[in-house]
């Protein structure tokens, strides 16, 4: 008799100057994403209260609490940059984690056999499994 069961695999990726470069470019994309969100947030606020329709401090209240949210997110991007910056090439980096179906048989050794795994990337490539 066997079962299947559902396993959190760990992926990480080796960094290299290839995959350091897209990192960092792919944060910047988000930061610069966020940055406009911020500038239109601050244009729709000075149109709201142009309007003069709504009550001014919960309107202001609402637009600096969205700002402050971007803000706060851009922040960790530009952390997040100075990390990658900071590691070294080679370095194995937690990108995300996905879920996989492992048969379990009777008799098998339960330690064994639900260790946590990982997958070990390296440019688009699968390197090794744990």
């Amino acid at each position: 008799m066997h079962v299947k069961i559902i396993q959190t695999v760990e992926v990480k990726q080796i960094l290299t100057d290839k995959s350091k470069a897209k990192l960092i470019d792919s944060l910047q994309v988000d930061k610069v994403q966020l940055l406009k969100e911020c500038e239109q947030l601050k244009f729709e606020l000075r149109k709201m209260e142009k309007l003069k329709k709504f009550d001014s401090a919960k309107i202001n209240l609402y637009f600096t609490n969205e700002i402050n949210l971007r803000q706060e997110k851009i922040k960790q991007f530009e952390f997040q940059i100075e990390q990658i910056h900071m590691l070294p090439i080679g370095s194995e980096i937690k990108e995300k984690e996905v879920q996989s179906i492992i048969d379990i048989n009777v008799g098998d050794n339960w330690d064994e056999v639900t260790t946590a795994r990982t997958i070990i990337i390296k440019e688009g490539i699968v390197e090794e499994i744990r």
